[in-house]
C-alpha cells in the first residue's frame, strides 16, 4: 500500500510538472532563444529543462512553478553558451532567423507590459540586439536578460542565477557599458521602423538587382558593417564588411554569383521585415538559400546588414 502510495505521488508529481511546462514552454523558450540565438540550442535546452524537472523536481509542488522553470532554464542556457563560446567559429556568428515577430515569447506572468524594462520583448528578439548581446559573457547576458528585458528585481535574479545581490549588480553594470554602442545607435522596432526597413529593403534590393551601384551606395551610412554567417557550411565572408564603398562591392559581386534565377519572398522575421532568397549559385559552395536583413536609422540610412545563409540556421524558415 505504500510503495502504491509513493509511486501515485511521482505519477501526480509528474503531470503537475508536465502541466506547468506546457502552459510556460513558449516563455521558456524565448528566454532561451534570447541566451543563445539559434532555435536548435533554444530547442535543446528547452528538452533538458523538461527532463530535469522530471528527474529533480522542486521540493514544494504547490508553490509557483514557473519561477523554478525559468531558473532551470537560464542556468542550463548559461551552461549551454560557456560551451559555445569555448569553440571557434569560422567568420562572424549571427542568430538563426525566426518567422514571426516573437513578441509573445517570454510574455510576463499576468501579461501585462514590462514598462521598466530597458528593452521590450520585441526588441530583444531582433537581429541587431541577439548581436549585440552576444559579445556578452554568459553571465552578463543572463542577468541582463532577466532584469532588463523580462524585469526581474536584483533580488529575483540573484535567486535564479544562484549569485549574491551585490554580484548582480556589478555584473549588470558591465553588462550595460558592454551595450553602449548598440544603445547609441538604438532604434525602436515601431510600426513606423519597421516601416523604413520594408521600404529600404526593397529599395536596395532593386538597386543591386539592377546594377545601380551608385544608388545603392546612396542608401548606406558611411560606417556601414555587413555580417554574413555561412557558419563553415557554405561560403561568406570570413570578417564584416565596413564602409559604404566595400560593402555595395561585396554585395554587388554577390549578386553576380548567386545566379539569374533568383527567388524571393518579403516576410517578418524576427520582428522586422526581411527577404528570404531561394538561389541558383553559379560557383560552387555558393549558399542555396539566404535571409537579408538591415537595420536603418531614423532617416531610412542603412547601419546594418545581416545576411544569413548557414543552412543548419535557416531550417525553421519556410522555403520559398
Amino acid at each position: 500500500m505504500e510503495r502504491g502510495g509513493v509511486i501515485g505521488s511521482h505519477v501526480m508529481a509528474g503531470d503537475v510538472l508536465r502541466s506547468a511546462f506546457e502552459q510556460h514552454r513558449r516563455h521558456l523558450w524565448g528566454i532561451c532563444y534570447r541566451m543563445l540565438g539559434t532555435t536548435a540550442d533554444a530547442d535543446d535546452v528547452l528538452q533538458q529543462t523538461f527532463l530535469r524537472a522530471l528527474e529533480r523536481p522542486p521540493p514544494r509542488l504547490e508553490d509557483p512553478l514557473r519561477p523554478w522553470l525559468v531558473k532551470v532554464a537560464i542556468n542550463l542556457a548559461r551552461d549551454r553558451l560557456r560551451q559555445r563560446k569555448r569553440r571557434r567559429y569560422e567568420g562572424p556568428w549571427l542568430p538563426a532567423p525566426v518567422e514571426g515577430d516573437l513578441e509573445d515569447t517570454a510574455e510576463p506572468a499576468d501579461a501585462q507590459p514590462l514598462a521598466d524594462a530597458r528593452y521590450d520583448l520585441r526588441e530583444s528578439a531582433t537581429l541587431g540586439f541577439l548581436v549585440a548581446v552576444e559579445a556578452l559573457s554568459p553571465r552578463q547576458r543572463a542577468v541582463l536578460i532577466l532584469q532588463d528585458v523580462l524585469d526581474y528585481t536584483v533580488k529575483e535574479t540573484a535567486t535564479a542565477l544562484e549569485m549574491t545581490e551585490s554580484n548582480v549588480k556589478v555584473t549588470l553594470h558591465r553588462a550595460r557599458k558592454a551595450m553602449q554602442g548598440y544603445d547609441r545607435q538604438r532604434v525602436l522596432p515601431t510600426p513606423g521602423h519597421r516601416e523604413r526597413v520594408g521600404a529600404a529593403l526593397e529599395r536596395f534590393l532593386m538597386c543591386l538587382a539592377a546594377g545601380d551601384v551608385a544608388q545603392a551606395q546612396a542608401m548606406l551610412a558611411h560606417d556601414v558593417r555587413a555580417y554574413s554567417d555561412g557558419g563553415g557550411e557554405v561560403f561568406a565572408a570570413r570578417k564584416v564588411v565596413v564602409g559604404a564603398g566595400p560593402v555595395v562591392r561585396f554585395l554587388a559581386t554577390l549578386a553576380r554569383k548567386y545566379g539569374t534565377d533568383v527567388r524571393a519572398e518579403l516576410r517578418t522575421l524576427n520582428g522586422l521585415p526581411a527577404v528570404v532568397m531561394a538561389l541558383n549559385p553559379v560557383v560552387p559552395r555558393f549558399p542555396l538559400r539566404s535571409v537579408l536583413q538591415l537595420d536603418v536609422d531614423d532617416e531610412g540610412r542603412i547601419t546594418r546588414i545581416y545576411n544569413v545563409v548557414a543552412p543548419s540556421k535557416l531550417r525553421r524558415i519556410r522555403p520559398v
